[in-house]
């Protein structure tokens, strides 16, 4: 360290023409800089400065020194600059990791489109209905939905998201439909990979058990059924919307629904956080809803 703070003062000297400006540029005092070239020298054994109370001039020696310096400091500027482009620019592995049906139609095209942005970046994506340890499985990013749970992981909000009780106009022409969240008990209700149901009642979130002869972990499976009048489902917004608005479904219970449910891109605290997590994450955030479903 004491070698390149010497190496330092001498070639702000050179560059700048005077021990007192080399001092004010380093912030410490005209002396303290003498001090330093004067130990180079010494160190090196030759004198690199010619000094007089006007000017300062290079020996050859000096010179050749100064030349060799500068292509030094030249250098870690460059690698500065490097490990600063690097740190802005997406690189490496980004493992990330969404349920099935809405990684598959939503997080999947856009984060296509961000490697085509980003072409030096390598993705690996991994679609499971199944509940994932984002740090011990290795993955950068999960897309999550609904109510988060408590961690230590931080999460940001991707786009809102609606859970309906639906039923086909053929389920409702066998059954009447439900106004209470009791009455669900005297339904078929089809059973997806939840064993409650996610309600709000008077502002407080409220789950229900129900029960039925029809279960898949499968959301177009789910879909499906429903359509096809086996009984009432629930189902998010993304799933629905459409047959909502042609009329195939019929929603129930809506003023129970929760609406403290959302999609969220959830990712380790780091101190620094790594640019390909947060440029991603922005990508997402900027252009999901360009995808999703109008209510």
């Amino acid at each position: 360290m004491q070698r390149w703070d010497r190496i330092e003062a001498f070639v702000e000297v050179v560059r700048l023409g005077t021990f007192s400006a080399a001092a004010r540029h380093l912030k410490v005092s005209t002396s303290h800089i003498s001090r330093l070239v004067s130990q180079l020298e010494n160190q090196l054994g030759v004198q690199l400065l010619y000094r007089t109370t006007r000017q300062i001039r290079l020996t050859d020696a000096g010179a050749l020194y100064a030349e060799h310096c500068r292509h030094l400091f030249d250098g870690l500027r460059d690698a500065e600059q490097a490990i600063s482009e690097l740190q802005a620019k997406p690189h490496g592995l980004l493992k990330l990791t969404s349920a099935t049906t809405f990684g598959e139609r939503y997080v999947a095209p856009l984060v296509n489109d961000f490697q085509r942005l980003h072409p030096q970046l390598e993705v690996h994506m991994h679609f499971t209905n199944r509940p994932v340890e984002l740090i011990e499985e290795g993955f950068d990013i999960a897309i999550r939905m609904g109510v988060l749970k408590d961690s230590s992981l931080i999460a940001r909000r991707l786009c809102g998201r609606r859970e309906y009780v639906v039923g086909s106009q053929a389920y409702f022409r066998q059954a009447p439909r439900p106004h209470t969240l009791g009455e669900l008990s005297q339904h078929r209700c089809l059973l997806g990979s939840r064993p409650n149901w996610l309600f709000e009642v008077h502002g407080q979130r409220r789950e229900v058990k129900v029960e039925g002869c029809w279960s898949s972990n499968s959301g177009p499976a789910l879909l499906d059924a429903a359509l096809k009048g086996l009984g009432l489902a629930q189902l998010p917004d993304y799933y629905v919307a459409p047959y909502l608005a042609s009329g195939e479904l019929v929603s129930v219970l809506e003023p129970f629904q929760h609406h403290d449910t959302a999609v969220w891109a959830v990712y380790p605290r780091h101190r620094h956080l790594s640019p390909k997590i947060r440029q991603l994450v922005d990508h997402l955030v900027d252009h999901i809803d360009t995808l999703l479903p109008a209510h």
